[in-house]
């Protein structure tokens, strides 16, 4: 095998002329490599990121909550072809209404798989996302409150189960639900379900004083810096910041779960206390076309036998001035992470590792 350190290092260099700053891990077999390129800013001020700086991850936010849904799955706090509705039985507003198509209502399932056929985004907020692409903090307005208010005027676009639209808004309302049902907030309920067991202690909603110490300021495509975003009552959908050593942790946990890695060969905990709500978030499959598919979170795909047929599990984030990427080979036992504080995407090159680290 090449170096791992070598591929990673490489693909750090490469990130360092696209983005103010980027750090990427590589994990095989068993080792982890971390390394950061650029500047967390401009100036002297801004120093070379690293395995603990934090990012906002965006979507990446989206495996997480699923996560959290498989947990409280297997605890029995709720059931994944439990209706959306039932959760928030008692907290709709006077009038309002969940959208549907069709008499199959949506459950959490739908929500996680990205087949409820609600919109990308709540009501109203596509024609202002495609009039002003760069206004800040734009889910800032939508709490709670807000959220279920609006349902009623939210168009499903087709009948749940039957087909695949990401939805921003869908995974939103799971977190929103999953906290409502705990009754606790949904930063505290993704720190007590997951990131407590995995002993994660920079995933977080709202960062403290040191973290936020360490968090890269968000920048443009072209380099100016720009405020995080706060997505209020969506947190689900894309709220956290994370650093590469935690997510290393997390991807770990995944790749020790399935693939061969559950008997700790990896170097991971073939017991960990989060090995059975990930097989379920995997054992979840809901098709998307005849090469790809989702599962309760993570989009999944193989390649063709011509490319190698490797297996590739993955999920990406971008909110105002950061880009994330996130994937790995429970079959080959590696996996990738890139985070970067620029509006600019790190796709390509954590794709290019990873299908480095599936050939090497």
């Amino acid at each position: 095998m090449n170096d791992l350190g070598s591929l990673v290092q490489q693909t750090a260099d490469r990130l360092a002329g696209q983005q103010v700053g980027a750090v990427v891990a590589g994990l095989a077999r068993g080792t982890v490599e971390i390394r950061g390129a650029g500047r967390t800013g401009p100036g002297p001020a801004g120093g070379r990121p690293g395995p603990d700086t934090l990012f906002e991850i965006g979507s990446i936010t989206k495996v997480f909550t699923s996560l959290v849904l498989a947990r409280l799955t297997l605890a029995g706090t709720v059931a994944l072809d439990e209706p959306l509705a039932d959760l928030f039985a008692d907290a709709l507003p006077a009038g309002a209404a969940f959208p549907g198509k069709g008499p199959e209502p949506i459950t959490l399932r739908h929500l996680a798989t990205h087949s409820s056929g609600l919109p990308r985004l709540p009501a109203g907020m596509l024609l202002s996302s495609l009039l002003t692409p760069n206004k800040p903090d734009p889910y800032a307005h939508c709490t709670p409150e807000w959220l279920l208010g609006s349902l009623g005027r939210t168009k499903a676009r087709t009948a749940p189960g039957r087909g695949f639209r990401y939805s921003n808004l869908g995974a939103g309302l799971l977190g929103l639900a999953l906290a409502h049902r705990a009754g606790v907030g949904y930063g505290e309920l993704v720190r007590r379900e997951v990131c407590e067991p995995l002993g994660l202690t920079d995933t977080v909603l709202a960062p403290d004083p040191a973290q936020t110490a360490r968090l890269a300021p968000g920048h443009t495509a072209g380099g100016r810096p720009v405020p995080g975003w706060d997505l209020a009552g969506l947190a689900g959908a894309g709220a956290l910041k994370s650093t590469a050593a935690d997510l290393a942790v997390f991807l770990r946990a995944q790749l020790a779960a399935g693939g061969g890695g559950t008997d700790g060969r990896d170097g991971t905990d073939g017991d960990s206390p989060l090995a059975p709500a990930i097989a379920l978030t995997r054992e979840v499959r809901h098709r998307v076309n005849p090469f790809a598919w989702t599962h309760l979170g993570w989009l999944g795909h193989r390649l063709h036998a011509r490319q190698g047929g490797h297996l590739q599990i993955w999920h990406n984030g971008g909110t105002g001035g950061y880009r994330s990427f996130t994937a790995f080979d429970p079959e080959r036992q590696v996996g990738v992470i890139v985070l970067a504080n620029t509006r600019r995407s790190v796709d390509a090159p954590g794709v290019q590792l990873l299908r480095a680290l599936q050939t090497a």
